[in-house]
């Protein structure tokens, strides 16, 4: 549905067209049958044949597509440039995406069908990612772009959509990654951007207003931040009470140095601190492109996927908070890898790589990662 570089529009679904096809049909086939059988021999006919009769209004009354059954959607955005995001929210009954042509559309999703809900407007430079909040704080949309800014948008009333704050000039050069903190944090938003810094922009809390927020700046690498993430919420060891205090917040970041870098909160300075990733063997060789820290599953197991320029995917696992991190290449691809993305359970991993393909890959229990399943670009298949 969507890539980093060369954003693809899909075809319309079909659904409304055999909708309005069906209607008609049940306009004409009655008003056939009267023509037909007008006379009064005619009339007896049908009376000795009811039954064929009967099939015959019947039958464009079936559907053409199986409503109960999960389909593909194909979204044509109607963007008039290239598409860079495409995010679901929570529930995934919204779809938001972003484009070059300096707008968000977003749609509502329902079944197998989707529909225009808004498009939003206010930045004045190509928009390259998206972030939904935590339903907690109510439908709001976070969007970076080119012209340095993030705005955040709320709808009010269904299709209503006002903007709550934005972020004019909030760096020196574009704005490549935003992305919601988990909501145990508070209404927290972290963007990276290419003069090398990551904001971190903090509500203050209903009591405030709308317009109260703090930002911090965490000087992360000179060349540029391409991708932020955070970590999910969880609790650590126990303490001398017996009880288990949560973990502070924590964040990656992807860069144009090739490198990654791990960001924590001191819970006792509140300063961030940045954690160190000891050089090894394996490490990306071009421009880190996405980042992704995979939901919890084991407790006291971090685990975070980046992908580059270079064709790879590589896994970084930290057993123990204070334990090193150790990468393992997930693949080699053909083509420079762009987006990578976690299933909501943290255990299948979706990564879009230039050739116009998304795959899903799966750790076995012999710590290989193995290819399950393939999707290839729907207009790439139709053109070729």
């Amino acid at each position: 549905m969507y890539g980093q570089q060369g954003g693809y529009v899909q075809a319309p679904p079909q659904q409304h067209y055999n909708a309005g096809y069906q209607q008609q049909q049940q306009q004409y086939v009655p008003q056939q049958a009267q023509q037909q059988y007008g006379g009064p021999a005619q009339q007896q006919m049908m009376q000795e044949q009811p039954q064929q009769a009967q099939q015959t209004q019947q039958q464009p009354q079936q559907p053409a597509v199986d409503q109960s059954k999960q389909q593909p959607i194909h979204v044509d955005t109607q963007h008039d440039d290239m598409v860079h995001d495409a995010q679901l929210d929570y529930y995934g009954t919204k779809l938001a995406t972003s484009s070059s042509d300096r707008t968000v559309k977003i749609y509502d999703v329902s079944g197998n069908s989707y529909a225009p809900n808004a498009t939003l407007t206010g930045h004045s430079g190509p928009i390259y990612q998206l972030s939904w909040s935590h339903p907690k704080y109510g439908t709001l949309l976070a969007s970076a772009s080119f012209d340095g800014s993030v705005l955040i948008h709320r709808e009010s009333r269904p299709g209503e959509w006002i903007l709550v704050k934005a972020f004019v000039g909030l760096h020196e050069s574009s704005v490549n990654s935003v992305q919601f903190a988990p909501h145990e944090y508070g209404l927290v938003c972290a963007a990276g951007s290419s003069d090398g810094r990551v904001s971190v922009l903090t509500h203050g809390g209903e009591s405030n207003g709308d317009d109260e927020w703090t930002v911090e700046y965490l000087n992360d690498t000179p060349l540029g931040v391409n991708a932020v993430s955070w970590a999910p919420y969880g609790v650590g060891k126990e303490n001398d009470n017996g009880e288990c205090e949560p973990l502070p917040p924590r964040l990656v970041t992807g860069g144009s140095d090739n490198g990654i870098r791990m960001w924590t909160k001191n819970a006792a300075t509140g300063i961030w601190e940045q954690s160190v990733v000891e050089s090894s063997d394996t490490h990306h060789k071009d421009w880190v492109r996405d980042v992704a820290w995979a939901p919890s599953i084991i407790p006291g197991l971090s685990v975070i996927a980046s992908c580059s320029e270079d064709k790879t995917v590589i896994i970084w696992k930290q057993d123990g908070d204070d334990a090193k991190w150790s990468p393992k290449v997930l693949n080699t691809f053909e083509d420079p890898v762009w987006r990578v993305s976690w299933s909501i359970t943290g255990n299948i991993l979706a990564v879009s790589s230039g050739d116009a393909n998304v795959t899903l890959w799966k750790e076995e229990l012999d710590g290989k990662w193995t290819l399950v399943n393939q999707v290839e670009d729907a207009a790439g298949a139709e053109s070729s």
